[in-house]
């Protein structure tokens, strides 16, 4: 039987490998910093140092995957996440719709709205120096028409400052990217488990688990290269079928519960420091690497044992007056108490 299904398998092998030229420079461009000039704590990354470190484009991005270098992903939401995250050297960040979960406290990534994205986004952005950003197009932004999804790419780039955009689906959203890379804007495409038809598919199930699954996972992934998107995100699909797939595009693949046969991997930040209180699920794929939630806990709990006994601030946390002035102020409140006029 498994003959018959088999028949109709693309063949991926007809499919040379083309690899793309590097063509980014070798020439280094520093960032320019006001020097002398004072920031609020509240614009960390006005702090940083300069650095060498270039701008990721497509064709570093590429360049990563012509020979074969693993290309790491990793999500942000807002300022402080997309800055951590572009300092840790990552390549690409990716504002995705996950944010309506981890940082809008939703059910679901259906609920989050293009507005709330493009709000996120733009935070993300702002924080940004080096790493290439895509942004995850929600739910109800590009399924009714082409025309809508363009326009939809389009503010993603204008109004929130990504570089690409991110949506879900296989053959038969192929022609939508088609659209959008004609509009001039990069698409990264997004298969196997789609989160925004978690209902069609019966809930977060893993993909792809039979011949006639894999099929379509390679169906898909050809069809939406052959559209033009320049790298595909490969949800819960067995690792051995997702590199399967892989050596079969001329195109990057990033991985998130796929194994690492995929050209690179991606996880959701919240998820992998551990910024979430003990006994919250997270997926079988997540490797936790730190417990950030406990760490603020401590700090913050630390905090208030420290105001409520007065020991914060100390001296080392306040500025100070001179003798002189003080004495000369505490006259003048002295004066005030006792219902004297103060000039």
């Amino acid at each position: 039987m498994a003959t018959g299904r088999l028949a109709a398998f693309p063949r991926c092998l007809h499919y040379s490998y083309k690899p793309y030229p590097v063509l980014f420079s070798s020439q280094t461009t520093l960032l320019s910093t006001n020097h002398g000039m004072r920031h609020s704590s509240h614009f960390p990354s006005a702090t940083s140092p300069i650095s060498a470190r270039q701008k990721i484009t497509i064709q570093t991005l590429r360049a990563l995957y012509q020979r074969g270098e693993p290309i790491t992903v990793l999500t942000a939401h807002d300022f402080p996440s997309g800055h951590v995250a572009d300092e840790a050297g990552m390549e690409v960040v990716l504002v995705g719709d996950s944010l309506a979960m981890v940082a809008l406290g939703m059910e679901d990534t259906n609920l989050v709205t293009m507005e709330e994205m493009l709000v996120h986004c733009r935070s993300v952005s702002r924080a940004v120096r080096h790493s290439f950003i895509i942004a995850d197009l929600p739910m109800g932004s590009y399924e009714v028409s082409h025309q809508q999804a363009v326009q939809s790419a389009i503010r993603m780039v204008k109004e929130g400052g990504a570089k690409a955009v991110k949506l879900e689906g296989g053959e038969e959203m192929a022609s939508t990217i088609q659209n959008i890379t004609r509009a001039g804007i990069p698409v990264m495409a997004h298969i196997g488990l789609t989160p925004q038809r978690q209902h069609s598919l019966g809930g977060f199930r893993v993909q792809a688990k039979s011949v006639t699954g894999a099929v379509k996972l390679l169906r898909d992934a050809l069809a939406v290269q052959k559209a033009g998107a320049f790298i595909i995100l490969i949800e819960a699909v067995p690792p051995d079928v997702a590199a399967l797939v892989t050596k079969c595009l001329q195109v990057p693949t990033i991985g998130i519960g796929s194994g690492n046969g995929c050209s690179g991997q991606v996880l959701v930040q919240i998820d992998m420091t551990g910024n979430f209180p003990p006994g919250r699920s997270v997926p079988k794929f997540v490797k936790v690497y730190a417990d950030v939630w406990e760490v603020s806990l401590r700090s913050i709990k630390a905090y208030k044992h420290d105001v409520k006994s007065r020991s914060f601030p100390s001296p080392d946390h306040t500025y100070p007056i001179s003798d002189r002035e003080l004495k000369e102020f505490q006259r003048l409140v002295d004066g005030k108490l006792n219902g004297e006029e103060t000039n």
